[in-house]
């Protein structure tokens, strides 16, 4: 496997999340001293909750709170939520990754990005027009 420079790795991850829509900003961390209340992220353009999660190529992706079934998104908006352990520390770390290679069954469920169900007008011309 090629190992690349932190510059390199950079561009390279930035084409992949521009190409799978992984474009989101991450979760905001609240400061040691916030104590008001969390309130889960809204999508700006609909105000739907969202699920920002980290993709396995450090990049962020919102997704939507519900799985649906794969037959009912689109396939470049198929993720899955994933828990896996870093070898070194043994920490599970929840990623999102993208379905793609093997094509879930119709039935099976995937879990959509939120811009494939996003009620706002311009989510759903994009949804229509992009397909892999």
């Amino acid at each position: 496997m090629a190992v690349l420079c932190e510059r390199c790795w950079n561009e390279h991850a930035n084409e992949i999340a521009v190409h799978e829509g992984a474009t989101d900003p991450p979760r905001p961390e609240p400061g040691p001293d916030d104590v008001t209340g969390y309130e889960p992220p809204r999508c700006r353009h609909c105000k739907a909750d969202v699920v920002p999660c980290l993709t396995n190529y450090d990049r962020w992706v919102h997704l939507d709170t519900t799985e649906l079934p794969a037959k009912d998104v689109p396939p470049r908006h198929r993720w899955r939520v994933v828990t896996i352990r870093d070898r070194r520390s043994g920490v599970p770390s929840v990623v999102a990754v993208r379905v793609r290679g093997v094509v879930p069954l119709p039935g099976e469920f995937v879990r959509p990005a939120h811009r494939a169900v996003c009620l706002d007008p311009d989510a759903g011309d994009e949804v229509r027009r992009g397909s892999d």
